[in-house]
């Protein structure tokens, strides 16, 4: 029998097992069961056009890059590699590209599961049929080890499953997993189920007690191993996502690994495998990693009751929330390991919160709130869904963000595609089921938890019901719900009053807000009788109970006004700064709306802000404007100018091209970038030693705050212990006497630090000659270094640069005179 028979008669056998086990349900699950996205139809004019776009922009577009970047050749590779060739070579950068595939299909079978489009399920169909034939007859499915040849990154390991930390073989799997439950649901067939099921049984056969010990370095096969249990019934799988769980931080029969030339056990903080999981109390490493795997905790604790669980969830919740959290829903402030950094620690310019992170930890609460029934998780889950999710997709549809910074002096642009593209099938998928996200339902409870236009189908109290909304949320905050019963039955609608109209951005004090509350509360009626809120909230929810009958409507209105946010006194990043909001959005000011300059506003306490809705801006959205300072140099002087500033939602800037923007705006000029007249150092061409990473930003006069500020820096990472350097060329020779440099250095969040050493030459004639200091060449953080030297004439200076052996290096500013 050849390897396609053999596949061919797994996958019959497979087939006839799954007709048997799919229809059971778990005896013990989450408390409230989220409302399937295809029982939600949204008709506003907010989410509908979204996702609408995502359906026919979106995904034919990733469709499209994985074809041509080499992700879908891959399995074909792979799958010649079975039949016997010798000659593939993986044709892609990452060995998780796999899993990109994996992502736009579970995006694609969501859209399919709304929208009939047989064009679109052939071509799903043919993607399977690839896949299918590069999987092993053993179920092992992992194109690069598959191909043979060079591997695409060094870390693949030799053998399978010897380098788990890095080789992301179990992580291609979960995705895996996630679309074949998504495309089963979505369309009944069982051609991607049986291709996961198959794999998840070798995953099975060779992990758990007394087999491989070792976790997955990247967490994601717990939340498809718990998908595919609901989907089959077959326990082995939820046990198996407790397993993997349950195996961090533990060394009992793990295999070891090697780690920069060292042999390793434990895969550290950076991958969550510091401590057992249920010892952990805070968010650290890899935030996607740690997304997953809170998410895929939360799974398995509703499914086994672990208290331990939940409350090592809770526990890393609040760390997360209270301290790590960007006031845009946000997640993982270091970009050198893509994730958390100390508490508090929250630069805005060197932001990373990489749309993934925004993702995994949006799935993360949705399961929180379902797990606790608490309201204080779907505040976050909605800030980071209008804010930190929403940002890392143009309204065009087809770019994109992978880091979302909360300001920016023009250096950050959306792109169609990243060669790391975990980001855009990610945010496709979500935006696809984001309608199953609105409720939740319980035995007699119902759970309104996200507002939008549009109806939602469940049952409740033993009858069907509707609920229809009529809104024009997030631009205006009344509510009208109407309740539509099968039958009269008696059960309590839950409806969630957002933090923000309670006066709470988020529900710990990493940011309050600064203005007086407003006097009005939110209001409830039912049936055009008034309801009385209560002053203390059932966890954040207006508890609604009766018989209802149809045709009974209620309506909720909650105040929107404008609102200043600050952050907790510790996120130095944001002393003497504020945020603004209104309702679920946060805004930002971007260059296109305000004369191209924005880091040099002061906005003051009492300046008025006005709400105005602009159709023609943006696809729609409501702009808020007002009076600031713009703080100038004219002269020698340092001068304050009035000036009127826009603000937009955060989710639309640069979708005008590339220019500064900023969330956090200076409360007072010292906070301000001052907009400095052009220095000598502004007549210069500027060049640098191979390596260099934008070595025009010492010359853009954007004065930093500190070392690790992120603003207009250049760099020569990953380069450690070499002699590198920056020069100015003159058109004609300029008189020179003093330089001064701000060094960057960015201890805590990255690989760069002051230099050893450093010295200026000036050309004289071919030759570069040192100049003649009057002083030391200093290398202080936080501050300039200056150095006054006999007066040189020339038409070219270098700034000659040390690096330490063990550290890069980097330069905010470079000034002469």
């Amino acid at each position: 029998m050849t390897r396609r028979n053999v596949t061919g008669a797994l996958a019959c056998s497979l087939l006839a097992a799954l007709a048997v086990t799919c229809a059971q349900a778990p005896k013990a699950d989450y408390p409230a069961a989220p409302v399937p996205f295809t029982d939600v139809h949204l008709t506003d004019a907010f989410w509908a056009p979204r996702l609408e776009i995502n359906r026919t922009v979106t995904i034919p577009h990733i469709f499209k890059e994985s074809e041509q970047t080499g992700r879908v050749k891959n399995f074909d590779l792979a799958a010649a590699a079975l039949d016997g060739a010798t000659d593939g070579t993986y044709c892609s950068r990452f060995p998780f590209d796999d899993s990109d595939v994996y992502k736009i299909i579970e995006a694609a079978s969501y859209a399919l599961a709304t929208h009939a489009d047989p064009e679109l399920a052939t071509y799903v169909d043919g993607l399977i049929a690839k896949i299918a034939a590069a999987q092993e007859p053993d179920g092992y499915l992992y194109a690069a080890r598959t191909i043979g040849g060079p591997p695409p990154q060094p870390w693949l390991g030799k053998e399978r499953w010897s380098h788990l930390y890095m080789s992301h073989e179990l992580y291609n799997l979960g995705h895996l997993y996630e679309a074949a439950a998504a495309h089963y649901q979505a369309t009944k067939k069982k051609n991607l189920l049986a291709i996961a099921v198959k794999s998840a049984d070798l995953v099975a056969k060779e992990f758990g007690p007394g087999k491989r010990t070792n976790p997955p370095g990247h967490e994601e096969i717990e939340i498809g191993l718990v998908k595919l249990y609901r989907v089959t019934g077959t326990r082995k799988y939820l046990d198996l996502a407790k397993f993997f769980i349950d195996a961090r931080g533990k060394t009992e029969g793990r295999i070891p690994f090697q780690l920069d030339g060292k042999e390793e056990i434990l895969y550290g903080e950076y991958a969550q495998d510091h401590k057992p999981f249920v010892e952990q109390t805070e968010a650290v490493g890899h935030a996607v990693r740690a997304g997953y795997l809170y998410a895929g905790a939360a799974d398995v604790a509703a499914l086994t009751g672990d208290a331990a669980y939940v409350a090592a969830l809770e526990k890393i919740w609040a760390d997360m929330a209270g301290t790590k959290l960007y006031i845009t829903g946000g997640i993982g402030a270091a970009g050198g390991w893509e994730g958390y950094g100390p508490p508090y620690r929250l630069p805005n310019l060197s932001a990373y919160a990489e749309t993934c992170a925004n993702i995994a930890t949006f799935l993360w609460n949705s399961r929180m709130q379902r797990l606790s029934l608490d309201a204080k998780y779907a505040d976050v889950m909605e800030r980071i869904l209008y804010n930190g999710v929403l940002s890392g997709i143009s309204l065009s549809g087809d770019r994109f963000f992978y880091p979302n910074p909360l300001a920016s002096f023009g250096q950050h642009e959306r792109v169609p595609w990243f060669s790391c593209a975990c980001c855009p099938p990610n945010v496709a998928r979500i935006l696809t089921s984001v309608p199953g996200y609105f409720y939740a339902a319980a035995k007699d409870e119902v759970y309104v938890n996200l507002y939008a236009q549009g109806t939602g189908k469940m049952k409740v109290a033993g009858t069907d019901l509707e609920l229809v909304q009529t809104t024009d949320y997030p631009w205006k905050f009344d509510v009208k719900i109407e309740v539509k019963p099968a039958r009269e039955a008696e059960f309590t609608l839950a409806l969630r009053i957002p933090g923000w109209a309670l006066n709470q951005p988020v529900p710990t004090d990493l940011y309050t807000y600064l203005d007086t509350p407003p006097g009005d509360r939110a209001t409830l009626k039912v049936n055009g009788e008034d309801v009385q809120v209560p002053r203390e909230l059932n966890k954040g929810y207006a508890l609604i109970k009766r018989t209802w009958k149809a045709g009974d409507v209620v309506e909720l209105s909650m105040p929107m006004p404008v609102r200043r946010v600050v952050a907790h006194d510790a996120v130095e990043a944001d002393r003497g700064r504020v945020a603004i909001e209104r309702g679920p959005l946060v805004y930002c000011a971007e260059w296109t709306d305000n004369e191209g300059k924005v880091s040099n506003f002061v906005l003051p306490d009492g300046a008025e802000l006005k709400a105005e809705m602009r159709p023609d801006l943006l696809n729609g959205v409501v702009v808020i404007t007002g009076e600031g300072d713009a703080v100038v140099e004219k002269a020698g002087q340092v001068v304050s100018e009035k000036k009127p500033i826009t603000l937009i939602p955060y989710y639309a800037w640069a979708n005008r091209g590339k220019g500064e923007m900023a969330v956090w705006l200076p409360r007072e000029a010292s906070k301000a970038r001052i907009a400095r007249e052009p220095g000598l150092s502004a007549k210069a061409a500027v060049t640098a030693s191979e390596g260099a990473v934008t070595p025009r930003r010492v010359n853009d006069h954007f004065e930093p705050e500190s070392s690790d500020d992120a603003a207009g820096y250049m760099h020569w990472w990953p380069k450690k212990g070499t002699s590198e350097w920056i020069e100015y060329a003159f058109e004609a020779p300029v008189r020179v006497s003093e330089s001064s440099v701000y060094w960057f250095d960015d201890t805590g969040g990255g690989g760069c630090r002051v230099p050893a050493s450093w010295r200026i030459l000036y050309k004289a004639g071919d030759d570069w000659l040192p100049v003649s200091p009057a002083g030391p060449y200093g290398v202080a953080k936080d501050a300039w270094n200056s150095v006054t030297f006999k007066p040189v004439r020339t038409k070219a200076l270098r700034l000659e640069v040390g690096l330490q052996p063990d550290w890069s290096a980097g330069v905010h500013e470079w000034k002469i005179k």
